[in-house]
């Protein structure tokens, strides 16, 4: 397993060389391999002819910032071959097919293995390994459903409210891969035995629920929506519309934020509605009333410098430029995108963006020197300059 890092392989932070073999697909996958690249890991993205089935311009894909690309099928006699040339050089490998799918194609754990014992391998779905759904097709808003987790969000009058792809495929998924692929390296590294991690949706999703289940049992959750102190049912922990259409956010649970709020939002006679649920509409429809009359900004500006636990509801393209986020650098610009920068930071092993998304086979010669596989240049059809 390679531990030390080799000349010519970008990167640095914590995972500089750890070498990552990616098998394109999409949605969690690519934002898993991303997070380790991120980290400095060496990670090469093995993409198929053709590009993804779904997906966006490859020059504008972040999720494939700091990697690298070849070029390799699958379904040709040689292409397997070269996967098992990678991942006998590589600490982990990660794919995203349906159960079964790497088997048949020649690149499963037992054909890695045999090549790599110490290999990492990574399998990335959202019903998991087994299980009656495991051959079945699916997404992020399907996965979240079953496990409790949709149903919690929202308002009880309408619909459960869709939270982006961020809960199921990036937190129950990429998140949870991350996680389970790092443990099982360090399993690796310290006995010599690699092992396959089964990251699923499903899994991460629930697990993710943990708290809100003992909530439940205890008594101090509905199993319903917005009845509860964090899902909107509490007036002081939720959302309100401002005079100009746009929203605030608002946070204050604890006694003394919830008494600086209603200062600060002219409402100080109204404390005592907190400890009293019957009051709640009361309390709730004088806050709204009072968010109506004046602006987003006008509101960001008579809460700021307060512990009110309150923030506007900015856009994608508002964000970055908010003076806490800017101070922080939590957004970059690089390649002419703004992106979110790399996360979590370290204090000896800092992270950064190093290069723009990774374009389909563009890297196949500075692979195939710095993982010593001369064969990648003869069988990929993209040329690359090294």
């Amino acid at each position: 397993m390679t531990t030390a890092r080799t000349p010519g392989t970008p990167g640095s932070g914590p995972l500089s060389g750890v070498r990552v073999v990616e098998l394109a697909g999409i949605g969690p996958g690519p934002f898993a391999a991303m997070l380790l690249a991120d980290l400095g890991a060496d990670v090469v993205r093995v993409d198929r002819p053709g590009g993804p089935g779904l997906g966006i311009d490859p020059e504008h894909d972040v999720t494939n910032r700091n990697k690298r690309s070849i070029v390799v099928d699958l379904k040709t006699p040689d292409g397997p071959a070269r996967v098992l040339d990678l991942a006998a050089r590589a600490d982990i490998l990660v794919e995203g097919y349906r159960p079964g799918v790497a088997e048949r194609l020649g690149v499963g754990p037992r054909d890695c293995h045999a090549r790599n014992p110490r290999l990492v391998y990574g399998r990335m779905t959202g019903w998991g390994q087994d299980g009656p759904l495991a051959p079945r097709a699916g997404h992020d808003v399907a996965y979240i459903a079953l496990t409790g987790a949709l149903g919690m969000i929202g308002r009880p009058d309408e619909p459960p409210a869709v939270p982006a792809n961020l809960l199921g495929d990036y937190a129950g998924g990429s998140l949870y891969l991350v996680v389970g692929v790092l443990a099982a390296l360090h399993h690796a590294r310290a006995t010599g035995t690699g092992q396959v991690v089964d990251a699923a949706i499903v899994d991460g999703t629930a697990h993710l629920s943990a708290m809100i289940h003992g909530m439940l049992a205890a008594g101090g959750w509905q199993d319903r929506r917005a009845a509860n102190l964090l899902d909107g049912g509490c007036p002081f922990y939720g959302t309100y519309e401002t005079a100009d259409g746009r929203y605030m956010a608002v946070g204050a649970l604890e006694g003394q934020f919830y008494e600086e709020f209603l200062r600060l939002l002219g409402l100080a006679d109204l404390a005592p509605a907190r400890a009293d649920p019957t009051r709640w509409d009361e309390l709730r429809e004088g806050i709204a009333a009072r968010f109506k009359s004046r602006t987003r900004d006008e509101w960001t500006a008579v809460f700021e410098g307060s512990d009110a636990c309150v923030a506007p509801v900015l856009s994608l393209s508002e964000a970055p430029h908010h003076p806490h986020l800017a101070a922080r650098g939590t957004f970059t610009d690089h390649g002419g995108i703004t992106q979110p920068a790399p996360a979590p930071r370290f204090s000896a092993t800092p992270t950064t963006v190093r290069s723009g998304p990774a374009r389909p086979g563009a890297d196949t010669a500075a692979v195939a020197r710095d993982w010593g596989i001369p064969a990648l240049v003869s069988d990929d059809p993209v040329t690359d300059a090294g």
